[in-house]
């Protein structure tokens, strides 16, 4: 396993690597979560193929100062996560070297990223648009994968693919989750032993909504409201946003209608000052077809 820092370089390389490439983002900090995604890359890439994994930590999709500098960077230990996963190349570049003092040029995108963590966090997809488009050029991968806990980061990846004509097929990855339930996340650390514990209860909340789905509940109203209240009774918890819509294109949605439209649960809590996101598919098991 090889550790580049120069993007020319890692472009070089990418352009002549093996295939087929494919490609992990990450901030670092990596955990069993990030290992799966890797180890799932190793078999799409099977031993004649290339991994690559990006550690950058990105500065332009932080809106709080705050949460940058606390930001874990344990390199020595993502070093040897990745190369236990199976990864053949860590792409580990500073912010000069991906953000020239005189950068002028981001990219925006103005639609799936207005809701949800958008709300919350003004600029965040900005910056996750920006430094995916740099990524891809400079990797240079056939597949991407990404993980479904950040829904909304899949579903803006998938747009920003089809709209900038990347030859990138984006393959999304199960969230991967604590024993009991609670979505992995490098945030769970800032948790306190008894928040880390009330924390799993979100991902109970969301699985209980999808057994009233099953039940026969559509309308979503109805739905949200007994969501809420499940999660209010999480002890320290404060919800940010509490939204049912369709999985493909973010849009709210009235009725949960099995068969037909894809329709996913997400959900923003703060345990603390700790903020966690997760969701859920509430409709069945179907094939999506996203726009093409």
């Amino acid at each position: 396993m090889k550790v580049i820092e120069q993007v020319s370089l890692m472009q070089s390389i990418g352009k002549d690597a093996l295939r087929p490439l494919v490609f992990v983002p990450t901030m670092g900090a990596l955990h069993e979560g990030h290992a799966t995604l890797i180890r799932h890359a190793r078999k799409l890439a099977t031993q004649n193929g290339t991994v690559v994994v990006s550690i950058f930590l990105n500065p332009k999709q932080f809106n709080v100062t705050k949460d940058l500098e606390l930001y874990p960077r344990p390199f020595a230990a993502d070093q040897l996560l990745c190369q236990q996963a199976g990864t053949d190349l860590i792409f580990h570049p500073s912010v000069a070297a991906m953000y020239p003092s005189d950068t002028s040029i981001e990219i925006e995108e103005k639609d799936l990223s207005l809701s949800l963590c958008g709300a919350s966090r003004p600029g965040h997809f900005k910056g996750v648009v920006t430094v995916l488009t740099k990524l891809f050029n400079i990797v240079n991968p056939d597949q991407v994968l990404l993980g479904e806990k950040d829904w909304q980061q899949l579903t803006i990846a998938r747009r920003l693919v089809r709209d900038l004509n990347f030859p990138i097929e984006i393959i999304p990855h199960p969230t991967v989750r604590e024993s009991d339930g609670l979505a992995m996340s490098s945030r769970n650390a800032r948790l306190s032993p008894l928040e880390r514990i009330e924390a799993s209860k979100i991902y109970a909340a969301l699985k209980k909504t999808r057994a009233r789905t099953i039940e026969g509940e559509s309308d979503v109203s109805i739905l949200l409201a007994s969501t809420r209240r499940d999660l209010e009774a999480i002890s320290n918890a404060t919800i940010d946003y509490l939204e049912v819509v369709d999985e493909r294109t973010l849009i709210p949605l009235a009725k949960v209608l099995h068969g037909t439209t894809p329709a996913r649960l997400l959900v923003a809590v703060k345990m603390g000052e700790t903020r966690l996101i997760d969701n859920i598919r509430l409709a069945e098991k179907i094939s999506i077809n996203f726009p093409t």
